[in-house]
């Protein structure tokens, strides 16, 4: 027999939404502040020639600047106001999570609840700020230092062009993460991955219309587009399945009586998904891989480029054996580390054991928490492998068959990870509404009775 939440969830229509005015609200919200992001990833900065810059990014834009311009949704292709994009933020949340793990005093703050968190989501900003100024800093002298076939990206270079940037591209950033923060309070979805899929989207229509052009002219065939588009689909279809793949844990809660009455003895479920991280080692992975990468892919490949920078440019390449193998030891890392986050065996045991549930041929407590540890590690190895093999795999092709990076495993990965968590959320909303409705019907007919 169907549980109400299930005969709930089935009775959910386009009736149910029009009346869910919150939900519409939140919707309305997100896209105004989407919309809101993507215009100022078209805003330039100041003191840049756009067309000198524009065939210098030309002639890099195969390599690692490519990458990075897909996660600042094309911000950087234009040089605008959010050419940074959201990565900083990002960068400062990793150290920020690393240095909670070692710090007895930030693990002490992670305890505190609500209170805790505010004081650590208050220090990454300190930091999101501190590495946007080193990163805009580093931006600012080397598009100084960028010339081309029609003059240098700069108009005006000078002190007051390196402090105009760092200002700017500083504020970009905070802006994207202000922004993102309120998405995730008064939106639909995490705020910060929706900001980085928008950019992506965005840029989908230009990608396709690329590689169609390059079809008609013959640079590329249709087997290598045919071949890439069933590599395509495949990782979608790979994406929502092992996104959705979860091990149930049968928990068990005893009989006790009250009065002359039997409550409980009845059986739940704790359901543990095999990619508890969902789409946060990718990030995570490029964001580490591209941050030392993002400046020095400014400087090109001029006579006064240091000899160890050339080394790194050549080495990190889009399918070299380095960054290839550097980027999923980095996802293997970020998938166990940020599985431990989410989810502490121990606490898990605990809370359990404090409400009587225990699992079936299994002591309440430590027992609990190391069967907890075991499941977990085993789902965790096989969500870390299937994390290496989407994201890895296209960026292969991609560097063998010179496709837009926008198709890449990460891109997919992210758009159709935060596609179904949306949807999740506004399906979630929906049930609340539905369950709004039946209580004002029940008071309403018990006040009638």
């Amino acid at each position: 027999m169907a549980s109400a939440a299930e005969q709930l969830a089935a009775n959910i229509n386009f009736g149910a939404f029009a009346k869910a005015e919150e939900l519409k609200a939140r919707i309305w919200f997100t896209l105004g502040a989407l919309i809101v992001a993507r215009i100022g990833a078209y805003i330039p900065l100041p003191g840049i020639d756009s067309a000198a810059f524009a065939a210098i990014f030309s002639q890099h834009a195969g390599g690692v600047l490519g990458m990075v311009d897909m996660f600042a949704g094309g911000a950087i292709s234009r040089m605008t106001v959010f050419a940074l994009g959201i990565m900083p933020y990002i960068s400062a949340s990793i150290i920020m999570q690393l240095l909670t793990s070692v710090s007895p005093t930030l693990e002490a703050w992670k305890k505190e609840g609500e209170s805790g968190r505010k004081k650590i989501n208050q220090y990454t900003r300190y930091g999101t700020v501190i590495l946007a100024m080193v990163q805009a800093f580093g931006m600012a002298n080397g598009l100084q230092s960028m010339a081309g076939p029609s003059g240098g990206a700069v108009i005006n270079p000078g002190m007051m062009f390196v402090f105009v940037t760092v200002f700017t591209l500083t504020g970009g950033t905070m802006f994207l993460m202000w922004l993102g923060e309120q998405i995730t309070a008064r939106g639909i979805g995490n705020g910060i991955s929706l900001i980085i899929f928008a950019g992506i989207v965005s840029r989908l229509p230009t990608s396709l219309g690329q590689l169609l052009e390059q079809l008609w002219a013959g640079s590329i065939s249709g087997f290598t587009v045919l071949l890439f588009a069933v590599v395509a689909v495949a990782a979608i279809t790979g994406i929502v399945f092992f996104e959705r793949a979860q091990r149930r844990l049968i928990v068990q809660y005893p009989k006790r009586q009250v009065g002359n009455r039997m409550f409980g003895g009845e059986s739940s479920h704790l359901p543990m998904k095999l990619n508890a991280s969902g789409v946060i080692p990718p990030i995570f992975a490029s964001s580490i891989l591209l941050l030392p990468l993002t400046v020095a892919g400014f400087y090109g490949t001029g006579a006064d480029t240091p000899g160890w920078l050339q080394d790194a440019m050549a080495y990190f390449g889009h399918g070299q054996p380095l960054y290839i193998v550097s980027y999923i030891a980095l996802i293997v890392f970020f998938a166990f580390f940020y599985t431990a986050i989410v989810f502490n065996p121990e606490d898990t045991a605990d809370n359990l054991k404090k409400h009587g549930g225990f699992l079936p041929g299994i002591r309440p407590g430590k027992n609990t928490a190391e069967y907890f540890d075991y499941v977990l590690t085993r789902l965790t190895v096989v969500g870390a492998a299937y994390l290496a093999v989407i994201c890895a795999l296209p960026e292969i092709l991609i560097a063998n068959y010179a496709m837009p990076f926008y198709f890449g495993g990460t891109s997919l990965l992210i758009v159709v990870s935060v596609t179904m968590d949306t949807v999740a959320q506004i399906h979630s909303h929906l049930l609340a509404h539905q369950y709004e409705g039946l209580l004002k019907k029940s008071k309403l007919k018990g006040r009638r009775g």
